[in-house]
């Protein structure tokens, strides 16, 4: 019995949320592991682009690569984005747990998974598959990344000022670009390229689908 109590005890405190302040280092080894697959993940994309052989009609060469180009460019957009906000949320974080942790660990699985849709995108920008391959990956990766979020807002794990900020920002715009590229996966069936041109007017129009999502939230 003493046994089973002791074993309840360590399980319950493994999973007691933890003061960053309190586990400093165990919180920046878990910074320093996402960062370092970001930094990997972002590396990887340039291998997506191929240096021409042979120098003649060179212009035209790196014309022919257009699509690996705009494929590059719109990865590399996408993961800076997220790492500039996971890096927010990271920042407002007060504590944290095992949950947590894990939830993150899922999110990097789907960041690693960028490179290798966004060279497929490159390889084969005007057709479906492809297309909707890419969107389910940025789906997977913003999903994840917005139930990180809502979990430490409900959890209580958040500083006190950034909890307005995650719940009336942060949140709804992550959950308004997966909306987006959801949306745009039966529209690939019909037109790829159509699909794509949503992804880019989230530059546009996320911002202002963010605050629509917040309003009930902000209501409340």
């Amino acid at each position: 019995m003493e046994e089973d109590r002791t074993a309840g005890a360590a399980g319950s405190s493994r999973s007691r949320p933890r003061a960053r302040r309190e586990a400093e280092v165990e919180f920046a080894r878990v910074v320093a592991f996402t960062d370092g697959v970001f930094a990997i993940a972002i590396t990887l994309l340039v291998l997506g682009l191929d240096v021409p052989r042979s120098a003649h009609d060179l212009w035209q060469a790196l014309l022919d690569q257009r699509q690996s180009l705009f494929a590059y460019a719109l990865s590399f957009a996408v993961l800076g984005r997220l790492w500039i906000s996971h890096h927010g949320f990271f920042g407002g974080l007060q504590s944290f747990d095992r949950v947590l942790i894990a939830l993150n660990l899922v999110y990097l699985a789907w960041i690693a998974v960028v490179p290798f849709t966004s060279e497929l995108l490159g390889n084969y920008t005007d057709q479906a598959p492809s297309v909707i391959v890419y969107a389910v990956s940025v789906v997977g990766v913003t999903a994840t990344f917005g139930a990180q979020i809502a979990y430490a807002y409900r959890r209580g794990l958040l500083e006190p000022d950034y909890r307005h900020a995650a719940r009336t920002v942060d949140a709804p715009g992550v959950f308004a670009v997966a909306m987006v590229f959801t949306a745009s996966v039966p529209v690939a069936l019909a037109s790829p390229t159509a699909a794509i041109v949503m992804w880019l007017a989230t530059a546009v129009i996320g911002n202002r689908l963010g605050e629509l999502i917040a309003g009930p939230a902000m209501g409340r």
